[in-house]
Order: C-alpha cells, then structure tokens, then sequence
C-alpha cells in the first residue's frame, strides 16, 4: 500500500475517439508486462449531460476533456516506453512529452482521488451539486463504496429515474 502513496496523476494524450481503446490497451500492458505494483488507476473523465434529441430530454454522458485520459502510477523511463508505444496513446501531456505529475489542485478539480462515504447511508436526502442535474434533489438507494459512487433516486422530467453519482457530486440535506 506504500507504493500506492506515492503514485502520482498524469495526462495521457490519445488519438481523438480513441479515449476507451487506449484505456484497454493500457490494461493489457499492465497485465502482460505485470505493472500492477506501478500503474493503479486509468481514468476517462466524464459527465452527464441533458440532450433533447427528437423532442425527448435524455440524460448523455460525455467526455470532459476529448483525447485525453489520466493515469495514476509511479513513474520511471521503463513504463514511459511501455504507455508511449501503447496503441492509441500518443504521448504524455508534459513538456517534450515527458509526464508533469497534477498538482492537488488540479487531481481535486477533476474529481481523480474520491472522498469516503462514510457520512450517508441509503436513504439519505441529498441535492447533487455538479453536473448536468445541478440544484436536482434525491434520495440515496443504493451505494457502491468500491467505485466511489451512489446510486440516487431523482425526479427528472416529470418522473422518478435512478442516477449513479462520484461521492463529491452531492451533499446530504437534512
């Protein structure tokens, strides 16, 4: 568990599209080249979003940041090789291609480390506070503590749906 402190977030550049075939392949890797004591986590970022198509409101999800997908490992010029040459990677995000860890800030910013959910329980009334459903409020029915996330029901559009959230994308209300 020690090594796992200190990993650290980088910046994956894709090809465009290419964003879940990266993440795969990189998964391979890590099998094959038995990189689970270095690399511990591939994130695509992504959010819900409202789209009317057809005259109906749905809720889609998106890719925050196209191209792009975070990585969270311990460094060294060997797994530079091993991800760089990984198809559909085109390189580090960083200065002449080589990693910039995120500073805290930003791995905060984009949701990359989840907080626990000690504090909530089925049941629970919540209001989300970011993404598509910002303002909505709920009812927390299920959650999920290995993936970081609850399961809520919501009224949307008129009726009650179920919506997965991250742990910080809402707050209880009492």
């Amino acid at each position: 568990m020690e090594k796992k402190e200190e990993a650290k977030w980088y910046v994956l550049h894709t090809f465009s599209g290419y964003e879940n075939v990266a993440k795969d392949n990189l998964e391979i890797v890590i099998e094959n080249f038995d990189l689970h004591d270095r690399i511990f986590d591939i994130v695509i970022p992504t959010q819900d979003v409202i789209e009317e198509k057809n005259g109906k409101k749905q809720v889609v999800n998106r890719k925050i940041l196209p191209s792009y997908i975070f990585i969270k490992m311990i460094y060294g010029d060997d797994i530079w090789h091993a991800i760089t040459r990984t198809r559909g990677v085109t390189g580090f995000a960083g200065p002449k291609g080589r990693p910039l860890p995120l500073t805290e800030a930003e791995i905060q910013k984009m949701h990359l480390e989840s907080i626990a959910c000690e504090n909530f329980k089925v049941g629970d009334k919540i209001e989300i506070v970011e993404g598509a459903l910002e303002g909505s409020f709920g009812v927390i029915t299920n959650i999920d503590e290995e993936n970081k996330k609850v399961t809520a029901s919501v009224e949307m559009f008129g009726r009650e749906a179920d919506v997965e959230l991250e742990y910080t994308g809402f707050k209880k209300v009492d």
